[in-house]
């Protein structure tokens, strides 16, 4: 999830963010918060994987984009979608409308889709990784594979890369169980989930669970991406 005078407006704005960011515990708004003022602007006309959707009840990472045709797709977790309303913004304010949710399987899985129906808001086929770290274009999806790279972008701990470990995990949920999962041995902490997963440029999952923290060493579950993309016909641009 880059000075002026200390009396100009533009910085009284950036302290003013910094200090919402140190409130809220939103990590990935402080960074962004450092940088000058107009690449915020910039950054929020287009949702890309990393980024973050909102609704009424809810707050979900955006795992990739997808396409059906000439529609477009957001991919989320559906533990977190389930929480929220069904219409989707790019703004915690709720005055940017950018989709709605078209589906939602959990337990047993864990995805949601939103199809993006504003014309306002760009939603180019790549993932962000992070404040300052740029973009990566993601141009397919495969299976995962024991022994494979995987790198993921989680909101709270940013860019991280490793290993997968295992395939067809289930992980136990207090909502219920969801089965197919893989694992790798990156770390992850609360407000990661939905953070997209890939090897190079090649989509394979996104962030539902983890166990440790990355203080002491953890390990990090996701949701395969291939399954999702057939179930809804989409396929990653």
């Amino acid at each position: 999830m880059a000075r002026t005078r200390s009396d100009h407006p533009s910085n009284l704005t950036v302290h003013a963010v910094a200090l919402l960011a140190l409130l809220l515990g939103w990590t990935a708004l402080l960074g962004r918060a450092a940088d000058a003022a107009p690449r915020e602007t910039t950054a929020a006309l287009a949702v890309r994987g990393g980024d973050v959707l909102h609704s009424a009840g809810a707050r979900c990472t955006v795992g990739f984009n997808a396409r059906s045709g000439s529609t477009d797709f957001a991919l989320l977790s559906g533990r977190c979608a389930q929480t929220g309303g069904t219409t989707w913004y790019a703004d915690a304010a709720l005055t940017v409308p950018v989709g709605v949710t078209t589906g939602i399987s959990f337990p047993g899985n864990d995805y949601a889709t939103v199809r993006y129906t504003g014309t306002t808001v760009a939603r180019p086929g790549e993932v962000s990784l992070g404040a300052g770290a740029g973009t990566r274009d993601i141009t397919a999806a495969a299976h995962p594979v024991v022994g494979q790279s995987v790198c993921h972008v989680g909101r709270t701990t940013g860019y991280r890369c490793g290993t997968v470990q295992a395939v067809n995990v289930t992980v136990n949920y207090g909502g219920g169980s969801v089965s197919g999962l893989f694992r790798s041995n990156v770390c992850s902490e609360p407000g990661d989930m939905g953070g997209p997963a890939f090897s190079g440029t090649t989509a394979i999952g996104i962030i539902v669970g983890s166990s440790g923290n990355c203080g002491s060493g953890g390990v990090t579950y996701y949701q395969p991406v291939v399954e999702w993309l057939s179930v809804y016909g989409l396929s990653i641009y």
